[in-house]
């Protein structure tokens, strides 16, 4: 598990990080972010964690603006001092909120609570890939842009699309990255479970389908989000399977 602790005060870190790894001892924490500003880029170019712990109250704003700005693409357990934030915390991916300082047994709770909430939304955890065993298609990209490379999670991915021979992959916090795939070639790497070729010039994610409308008898037309100035439309030779795509597959 990978975890990302957002916390300004390092006894609190320190504290937190010890305590995460005798409740997990085979937790990953990836990364300690102290400001907002430092998280916004930390997400930026980073793939993003399986948890974030994150304070409410930090030097340079609050958790939420984190959040907001960042758009995390993980739940968080909130950790505060102050319990007026419960509500608020949960209005967002809010899975959790332990009071400082916080308790061996209320970090094992929220952490347990996250394994069922996975489970609940897997359905048969069965057909997860064993400990060990990779997955076929690819969880993230390297981009390069100038002399600047970065990673790009697959799951921040909202759709691919190629424009005057170039592809590029738009994030759902509104970026567009130039990637070293052709869509035929993106199609065999992105999970066919999440992802979708609707016709020559998009692969679309099933989590960026904001409406859908029916365009003639035979076709669809597809808003996503984030828009684009001419919302796509699925060819009428793919219009059947896409349908069953979005099915479930039956």
């Amino acid at each position: 598990m990978r975890i990302v602790i957002v916390e300004d005060e390092l006894p609190a870190y320190n504290r937190l990080a010890r305590m995460i790894k005798e409740v997990v001892p085979a937790a990953d924490i990836v990364a300690h972010i102290d400001s907002i500003e430092s998280g916004v880029q930390w997400f930026e170019i980073n793939v993003h964690p399986d948890l974030m712990f994150i304070d409410i109250h930090l030097a340079d704003g609050s958790g939420f603006e984190l959040i907001s700005q960042a758009n995390p693409a993980c739940p968080y357990i909130f950790t505060t001092a102050y319990d007026q934030y419960a509500i608020e915390a949960f209005k967002t991916n809010g899975i959790g909120y332990l009071m400082k300082p916080v308790k061996k047994e209320e970090l094992l709770l929220g952490i347990h609570k996250l394994q069922q909430l996975k489970n609940t939304l897997v359905g048969n955890i069965a057909e997860l890939p064993a400990p060990g065993e990779s997955s076929p298609y690819k969880s993230r990209f390297m981009i390069r842009f100038g002399e600047t490379i970065r990673t790009l999670a697959t799951i921040d991915i909202a759709y691919c699309y190629s424009e005057n021979k170039v592809t590029f992959a738009r994030t759902f916090n509104g970026h567009n990255w130039p990637m070293d795939y052709n869509l035929d070639s993106l199609e065999t790497m992105l999970d066919p479970q999440q992802f979708f070729r609707i016709n020559r010039q998009y692969i679309i994610s099933l989590k960026s389908i904001e409406e859908m409308k029916i365009y003639t008898k035979s076709r669809i037309i597809v808003k996503l989000a984030p828009a684009v100035k001419d919302a796509p439309v699925v060819s009428s030779e793919r219009s059947a399977e896409f349908k069953l795509w979005l099915n479930g597959g039956s």
